[in-house]
C-alpha cells in the first residue's frame, strides 16, 4: 500500500465513530417508567437463573445499579413513589407518607364507591411536566392497582391516571368526567371477575421451590398453604384482587390497551408511561420476602414483563424506548424469623388524644404512622398548649418503647449534625411547613406494627430503603454499577435521555453511566 493510500486509510478510521465517541441515539418517542411495589435487589440474584422473562431482560441487558436507595425516612408507597420521576425527596414533594398521600374526598372515583384520590398535595413538578415544556403535545398513561402508585409518579400535570377499584380501572374526578371508551371496553371484559373461584397453585413442580410451603407466623396461619383459593363470592373475590398474582397481569394489559388507544410513542413527539405493579407488595407483606409465594409469584411477573415488552415493541420500535425499573421501597423479613420485633406508636396516640382530644372536645389529628408522631400544632397552642414543652415530654415517652432506637424533635432535628444518618434522612422526610411532635427510628430488624400476621416496610433500616434501579436504553450494553445512586436520579437521568430540561432545581442527578461520556 502506498504512503497515500495509507494516510487515506487511516484518516478514514480516525473520523469513524467509537462507542465512546457516537453520536447520541435520536430522541426516544417513549419513555417508560415500571415500578415494581416493593422490589427488591436481592431476588434478580436468588432467582436469576430461572427468569427467563422481563426481569432477565433488565437483569441481563440493563443498566443496573446494584445499590439503589429510597432515600428518606418513610419508606412507604406514596413518598417512595413520588420521588421516581421528581428528581426531588418526599421533603420538597410533599408526600409523608401513605396516610398524607393522595386521599381526596372532594375528588371521587367514576363509576366506583371507593376512595376518592388526587395528586393535591403534590408539590412542585416532575418528568411529565418537563416534557410539556419542551412539546405541548407529549402525552402520559400512569396505571396502578393502587392509586398513590398511578398518580404521584405523574405528579399533578398528568390527564390519563388510572388505577384499580373492586373489579375494574378507573379514575377520580380530578382528571375527567368519564373514562375513556378504550378503558370502558376493555373494564367491559370482565378480566377480574372472570377469576372468581380459580386457584393460585405453583408454577413449578414444588420440589423446584426450596422454602417451606409455611410457616406459622404468616399471615397468623390463615390462607399460608397453596394452593390460595379466591373466593367464589364475586364481590369478596373483586376486594381481595390484590392479593393474588393476576392483579399484575391484568394491570399490564390494560396498561398494553392504553398505550395501543392513545398512540403513545408512534406520533413523532415523546409520551411517558407509567406502570406501578402492586402485587409483590401485597405477598410480600403477608407472606414475606422470602416465601415459597414471593418465589412463585415473581416467576410469573417476569414472564408476563417480557410478554409486555414483546407486545410494547410490536407497538413502538424498541430503538425508539427507554426504560427504567425501580421500586417504591425495600422490606423486611418477617421479625420472627429474623430475631426482630414490632414497634408501634399506637399506644402513645391513644394516651395523647385521650389527654388532649377529650378534654378540648376537639380533634388534634395526633397520628403516628412509621415513627413520625404528627399533629395540629396550631390548634394546640390556639388551646393555650404550650408545645415545646408537650413535645419533649412525648419525646422522653416515645424513647422507651420497645425496639424505639432514637427519637427526634423538630428542635433536636435542626441541631443536628450534617453527619447525622438518620438526622439526614427525617430532613429529606419532613416538608418545613410539616407540623409534628417527634420521629422515632427503630433499631436493625424491627419493623412498625400493631400486631402480628405480617411483615412491613416504613423504617430507615436498609432493607426497607435498598431498591434496584436499572436503564434499558438502545445501544447501551448492559452492566452492573455498584456504587449508591437514589430514586431521585432516575427522573433527571431519564430527562436526559429524552432530551428536556427540568423546571426546577433537584437534588436527584443524572446518571452518567447511563447517559454516556458523548453527552
Amino acid at each position: 500500500m502506498s504512503f497515500t493510500l495509507r494516510a487515506l486509510a487511516a484518516l478514514t478510521l480516525s473520523l469513524t465513530p467509537t462507542p465512546d465517541t457516537a453520536a447520541p441515539p435520536p430522541r426516544p418517542t417513549l419513555v417508560v417508567m415500571i415500578s415494581v411495589d416493593q422490589l427488591i435487589p436481592d431476588y434478580f440474584d436468588r432467582y436469576g437463573s430461572e427468569f427467563t422473562g422481563g426481569f432477565k431482560r433488565f437483569g441481563t441487558q440493563g443498566i443496573f445499579f446494584t445499590d439503589g436507595r429510597q432515600d428518606h425516612a418513610i419508606t412507604e408507597t406514596a413518598p417512595g413513589h413520588s420521588t421516581l420521576l421528581s428528581g426531588r425527596a418526599p421533603a420538597s414533594t410533599g408526600i409523608v407518607a401513605n396516610d398524607l398521600g393522595v386521599l381526596d374526598r372532594a375528588s371521587p372515583l367514576i363509576g366506583s364507591s371507593g376512595s376518592g384520590a388526587s395528586p393535591w398535595r403534590f408539590r412542585g413538578t416532575g418528568l411529565y411536566d418537563w416534557l410539556l415544556k419542551a412539546d405541548s403535545a407529549s402525552r402520559v398513561l400512569s396505571v396502578s392497582r393502587k392509586d398513590r402508585a398511578a398518580i404521584l409518579p405523574v405528579g399533578r400535570a398528568g390527564k390519563d391516571v388510572y388505577w384499580y377499584s373492586v373489579g375494574r380501572f378507573t379514575t377520580s374526578t380530578w382528571y375527567a368526567r368519564a373514562l375513556p371508551e378504550w378503558l370502558e371496553r376493555w373494564n367491559e371484559r370482565r378480566g377480574f371477575a372472570k377469576l372468581t373461584g380459580t386457584d393460585w397453585t405453583l408454577l413449578k413442580p414444588a420440589s423446584a421451590y426450596p422454602e417451606p410451603d409455611s410457616m406459622p407466623y404468616e399471615k397468623d396461619g390463615v390462607d399460608n398453604v397453596f394452593p390460595h383459593h379466591i373466593s367464589n363470592d364475586t364481590a369478596v373475590a373483586l376486594a381481595s384482587m390484590s392479593q393474588y398474582p393476576w392483579m399484575d397481569s391484568l394491570t399490564l394489559d390494560v396498561a398494553l390497551e392504553g398505550v395501543r388507544a392513545m398512540k403513545l410513542g408512534t406520533r413523532g413527539h415523546t409520551d411517558l408511561l407509567a406502570i406501578s405493579l402492586s402485587t409483590v407488595d401485597a405477598v410480600g407483606h403477608a407472606y414475606g420476602p422470602n416465601s415459597r409465594e414471593m418465589h412463585d409469584h415473581l416467576l410469573r411477573l417476569d414472564l408476563w414483563l417480557g410478554r409486555f415488552l414483546d407486545s410494547l415493541a410490536v407497538l413502538v420500535p424498541r430503538g425508539e424506548t427507554v426504560f427504567a425499573l425501580s421500586a417504591d421501597h425495600g422490606v423486611q423479613p418477617y421479625p420472627e424469623s429474623d430475631g426482630g420485633g414490632r414497634a408501634s406508636l399506637t399506644p402513645l396516640v391513644k394516651e395523647l388524644s385521650a389527654a388532649y382530644d377529650r378534654r378540648y372536645l376537639t380533634t388534634f389529628s395526633f397520628d403516628g404512622g412509621s415513627g413520625l408522631l404528627s399533629a395540629d400544632l396550631s390548634a394546640l397552642r390556639a388551646r393555650g398548649v404550650d408545645v415545646d414543652s408537650l413535645t419533649r415530654a412525648v419525646a422522653r415517652r416515645a424513647a422507651t418503647l420497645p425496639g424505639v432506637d432514637r427519637v427526634f424533635t423538630p428542635a433536636t432535628l435542626k441541631a443536628a449534625s450534617p453527619s447525622d444518618e438518620q438526622a439526614r434522612l427525617w430532613r429529606r422526610t419532613i416538608p418545613p411547613d410539616h407540623e409534628w411532635l417527634v420521629a422515632a427510628t427503630l433499631v436493625p430488624k424491627w419493623i412498625w406494627a400493631d400486631d402480628a400476621g405480617w411483615t412491613n416496610h416504613g423504617t430507615t433500616n436498609v432493607p426497607d430503603m435498598r431498591v434496584p434501579i436499572i436503564f434499558l436504553r438502545p445501544g447501551m450494553p448492559g452492566r452492573r454499577i455498584a456504587r449508591r445512586v437514589t430514586t431521585e436520579d432516575i427522573g433527571p437521568t431519564l430527562a436526559a435521555l429524552a432530551r428536556v430540561q427540568p423546571t426546577e432545581r433537584l437534588t436527584g442527578k443524572v446518571l452518567v453511566e447511563v447517559i454516556g461520556p458523548d453527552r
